[in-house]
């Protein structure tokens, strides 16, 4: 038996909220598949809307406080992530992505991941794919093929609990392929860092090499 820690990114506003309410189906759905496979699922849920003084402070000062600590280390945890955004103004959320852009860029690479959005329209069915995708491709995750959406007509549509199962499915095989694992230990190297954001990884940067001296405003020898 495994044990597979799965994290979910809420950025609803409300309570109750559609978006949370999205991505708890989806855990529910993968806890449920993972009981059938025999693994065990800890699930961890990050509602945003209880961070958002800490996220506004950490994009204008890079401060971290230690709620907003705590969710970012559990995201580093995690062996695969469910994020979930309302649509504003034809846009994932300002503070989903205002959450997701102060994270280190290597935090979660190649970490599997389900892309949700709700909205109150199907006009904005293309958001997660065309945002979304962009956003977590950008920070070298991988998301699982079938991307979801729920607008307020979804909610009593079978097909909606269709392409929730499917979604689940694939990122149960992706947790249980330990892909994330493999290249995070085996092909870490293969990544270009920046620098301060690979663990220390990175500190085998010649430092005393003519190019970093001028970059850092110092003289070529």
């Amino acid at each position: 038996m495994s044990t597979f820690k799965v994290v979910a990114v809420s950025a609803g506003t409300s309570d109750p909220s559609s978006t949370r309410l999205l991505a708890d189906r989806v855990a529910q759905r993968v806890d449920a598949l993972a009981g059938e496979r025999e693994h065990e699922v800890q699930l961890q849920v990050i509602d945003l809307r209880e961070l958002a003084t800490e996220i506004t402070t950490a994009l204008v000062s890079q401060l971290t406080g230690p709620r907003l600590t705590k969710a970012i280390e559990a995201l580093g945890e995690a062996d695969g992530l469910i994020v979930s955004t309302p649509v504003y103004k034809a846009g994932a959320s300002g503070l989903f992505t205002s959450f997701f852009q102060i994270l280190d860029n290597d935090l979660l690479i190649a970490k599997p991941i389900v892309l949700a959005a709700t909205a109150g329209t199907a006009r904005h069915a293309l958001v997660v794919d065309e945002q979304l995708r962009g956003l977590f491709a950008f920070m070298r995750t991988t998301a699982v093929p079938t991307s979801l959406f729920a607008s307020t007509e979804d909610w009593g549509d079978p097909a909606l609990t269709k392409r929730i199962d499917r979604a689940a499915f694939e990122l149960l095989l992706l947790m249980e392929s330990g892909f994330a694992k493999q290249v995070r230990g085996e092909s870490w190297q293969n990544y270009q860092h920046e620098f301060g954001s690979a663990g220390g990884t990175e500190l085998s940067i010649d430092l005393d090499s003519d190019l970093m001296r001028l970059a850092t405003g110092g003289s070529a020898k």
